[in-house]
């Protein structure tokens, strides 16, 4: 409200603000049934036939359709919009696996959706960036600005003076009607240099990660989507490589990790380490760093005859000065290794401890929740900081 010339509130001025009552929008059964679809997916390895039979048995148990919009039609709506298509897969992937007939397969639209959902639901909502690299700790003349101030000083590039906060100080000093700009008013943002990052995520896929009535591997698999998606959104110029080790080790690309499943193998550490840095080795970034997903012991090695050795009995002495050696050469290299061991036995703590200490890395001993939250946050911390 305006106050007229005898200073009294004019009722009949009216605001510019108009306020609305806010009505969330209501989901599609579409919306719906495809949020439930990405979860089911993602525990069936990308297995399609038994993603929709588990939700046909959800939708018996939960209503989530209707008799005008079923699951066929939902099946039929997902071909539509390009998200599965008819393919002939010998393999079975997405098909009926191993009866060499065709079968629903997902495309790559899927594939991008499905680690988008991961890093919403890990991470949160984060902004995309078109920056894309690491903050280091060290203010002064860098590439990014830090949002923070400070008096302009002689030497100052001119493209580093904030014109808004240097204006509102000339208001400030001078007034608005005897308005001047002075040296003393100018005010620099602080900017910070950026560096890129290399990083390995290592995932065990031994046998124990689907023992013990718990599914250990689809959070694993999850924080690997969302890490993938966060760097290659937020930080194009880093590189993130995904591997993975049982009786051995070999790399994945990030279109395959909704297929990702555990074998029967056991745990080769140091085959996961040796391939984790030969591949950060030939990577020109300074910071370098390797991120373990795990919750069992080391218990294989291949030797040079290419016979594994094998011991799955408490922690086989050979086999873990194997690791520790490993741990020794990654800090020679410069490359924190941190492990994140889903697990609590005590002499298996007492085994990372000492990994830890011998490359000089970080250790999180956690369950399942909040493995994502927790690498998200030490990737991020590290990136405010040179690791060498």
């Amino acid at each position: 409200m305006t106050q007229d010339k005898n200073n009294n509130l004019n009722p009949n001025y009216k605001s510019g603000f108009i306020f609305t009552k806010h009505t969330p929008k209501e989901q599609s059964i579409f919306e719906r049934l495809f949020d439930v679809f990405q979860e089911l997916i993602t525990h069936t390895s990308g297995d399609f036939d038994e993603a929709i039979d588990w939700l046909r048995q959800l939708d018996t148990e939960y209503k989530l359709t209707t008799e005008e919009y079923t699951i066929d039609d939902f099946i039929a709506e997902l071909k539509e919009r390009g998200f599965i298509r008819e393919e002939f897969r010998p393999d079975g992937k997405g098909g009926n696996k191993g009866d060499g007939k065709g079968g629903m397969t997902l495309t790559e639209k899927l594939e991008r959706s499905l680690r988008k959902r991961a890093l919403d639901q890990i991470f949160g909502k984060i902004k995309r960036s078109g920056q894309g690299n690491h903050k280091t700790k060290y203010l002064g003349k860098g590439d990014e600005q830090s949002g923070d101030f400070r008096a302009y000083q002689f030497g100052d590039a001119l493209d580093q003076i904030s014109m808004t906060e240097s204006i509102r100080n000339a208001q400030i000093n001078n007034g608005i009607g005897n308005f001047r700009l002075t040296e003393n008013d100018l005010v620099v943002e602080e900017s910070v240099h950026k560096s890129q990052m290399s990083t390995v995520l290592m995932i065990d896929i031994s046998h124990s990660m689907i023992l013990y009535g718990e599914d250990r591997i689809t959070p694993a698999k999850k924080v690997a989507m969302a890490l993938s998606e966060l760097i290659t959104t937020r930080y194009p110029k880093d590189t993130l490589d995904i591997l993975v080790f049982g009786n051995d080790a070999w790399t994945i690309k990030i279109k395959d990790l909704p297929y990702l499943n555990v074998g029967p193998y056991h745990t080769n550490t140091v085959a996961g380490l040796q391939l984790a840095m030969d591949m950060l080795r030939r990577k020109r970034n300074t910071n370098k760093q390797i991120f373990m997903i795990t919750d069992g012991k080391p218990s294989c090695l291949r030797l040079p005859d290419g016979r594994y050795y094998k011991n799955s009995n408490g922690l086989d002495e050979y086999i873990v000065n194997k690791c520790y050696l490993m741990a020794r050469q990654a800090r020679k290299l410069h490359i924190p290794i941190t492990t994140f061991m889903i697990a609590n036995d005590p002499y298996l703590q007492q085994f990372v401890d000492a990994f830890t200490a011998a490359n000089q890395g970080k250790a999180f001993y956690t369950g399942l929740k909040g493995l994502g939250e927790m690498i998200f946050t030490d990737y991020e911390n590290n990136r405010k900081r040179k690791l060498r």
